[in-house]
């Protein structure tokens, strides 16, 4: 069975320009969940991340069969329609990232650009998770810095790849992963607002605490808020989904 629940909360900003959602094919039983993080553009960010979420939205609900290329198609039909939406109404500076799971025959797919990640447990511990396209992701990879030492570097939000800016090839391939299903497996999707100010211990902690999707989720999102309370939070949002 799979289980889940969202949130997505203002943090300390004026507006909210992350994009949430969940998605379900009934005649496929394939769900679909994302987070979307619009960026930039005077406070229009909420036009990118909505208008993505909103394209994948309409490709999951209406896919006539899901498998290994649907998330390719996903975020390649929604980068063009993005881009066309841009030169038309001349929003030349909004962009967003992206991270999308799919769920279907027994197997999550997900994929991602930006810095909004997925992260995928197993009896509450961690096993994965997406590597972001910033600046300070690339110096961890390169071990000029630690990990830990993404979450408050100060060129976090300097972004290598996103939804929105032009894409050239191979370098905007779409880094994909997929696994079977076990009972006991659970993902979170979120934005960069979110992972900011919780661990991945403190996860782990939540998780293996709570009993349901959305007790686990609302659990994170107060100590996100409580962490990130008075320090000029962004937007935080998260899908968590469990599988029992």
């Amino acid at each position: 069975m799979i289980e889940y629940a969202t949130n997505s909360m203002i943090g300390s900003k004026e507006k909210n320009e992350d994009a949430v959602r969940a998605f379900i094919n009934q005649p496929l039983a394939a769900y679909g969940f994302l987070v979307a993080d619009g960026l930039g553009g005077h406070g229009n960010g909420d036009i990118a991340s909505n208008f993505v979420a909103d394209c994948v939205g309409a490709a999951i609900e209406n896919a006539p069969s899901v498998d290994g290329t649907f998330i390719d198609q996903c975020f390649d039909t929604s980068q063009k329609l993005l881009m066309e939406e841009k030169e038309i109404n001349g929003y030349s500076s909004i962009k967003t990232t992206l991270v999308l799971l799919i769920i279907a025959d027994g197997i999550a797919r997900w994929g991602h650009i930006g810095d909004s990640r997925l992260y995928v447990f197993h009896e509450g511990k961690m096993v994965s998770r997406t590597f972001d396209h910033s600046v300070p992701q690339l110096l961890a990879l390169r071990k000029e810095i630690k990990e830990k030492d993404i979450r408050h570097h100060p060129q976090r939000s300097m972004l290598l790849k996103a939804m929105g800016s032009e894409w050239y090839s191979p370098e905007y391939e779409i880094d994909q992963r997929r696994k079977k299903l076990r009972k006991g497996d659970s993902f979170l999707l979120c934005s960069d607002g979110f992972w900011e100010w919780i661990d991945e211990k403190e996860m782990s902690r939540i998780i293996k605490k709570k009993e349901s999707a959305y007790d686990t989720l609302m659990e994170m999102s107060e100590l996100v808020g409580k962490n990130g309370a008075g320090k000029d939070m962004d937007n935080y949002s998260a899908v968590f989904i469990r599988i029992n």
